[in-house]
């Protein structure tokens, strides 16, 4: 008996309204078609010839739109996927060193610090090396 394998997560699998293409894909074909590509194609065919310029102006205008229905990442869509690379690069601060404050430095007094102490060892191996 034949059986057909139902994925576990059906939030994945979109619905697809008409020419197997879902709702979000329709509104950026039809937009792109419609306000944008093929006015432009009417508009320019007589300057720029049928099958030169003003095919390639329409293909560059509808191309923005069909990036913007077909594309996908990890489940987000294209314009989300921007939001969130222009805000890890440049709206929000870069790699932050780690600090710390040593707040018993003035009670310790000059020549306390890291830097001094290390200074400090060296001499001492050099004095008993030439001494």
């Amino acid at each position: 008996m034949p059986y057909v394998n139902v994925p576990n997560d059906l939030s994945k699998i979109k619905t697809k309204m008409a020419f197997n293409l879902t709702r979000r894909q329709l509104v950026c074909f039809g937009s792109a078609g419609a306000v944008g590509g093929i006015p432009a194609y009417l508009l320019t065919r007589g300057t720029l010839g049928n099958t030169g310029g003003a095919m390639f102006l329409m293909l560059g205008i509808m191309l923005p739109a069909f990036l913007l229905a077909m594309y996908e990442k990890d489940g987000l869509p294209f314009e989300k996927v921007v939001r969130n690379i222009i805000r890890a690069k440049f709206l929000r601060p870069g790699i932050r060193a780690y600090r710390t404050e040593n707040i018993y430095a003035p009670f310790a007094g000059p020549g306390a610090g890291k830097e001094d102490v290390i200074e400090k060892h060296k001499e001492e191996k050099r004095s008993r090396r030439q001494g």
